[in-house]
């Protein structure tokens, strides 16, 4: 029995940001450039 399966997508090369940019986002494919958007929830 298997404990867990991954789906990794294949990424394409097509466009890819250059190599500061890459650093500064921490990843050089711009789909993958998924900042996280925290929200304030308010009582």
């Amino acid at each position: 029995m298997p404990i867990g399966m991954a789906y990794v997508p294949w990424q394409h090369w097509h466009e890819i940001y250059d190599i500061e940019k890459g650093f500064r986002v921490g990843t050089i494919f711009p789909d993958l450039n998924k900042p996280y958007m925290g929200r304030r929830f308010y009582k």
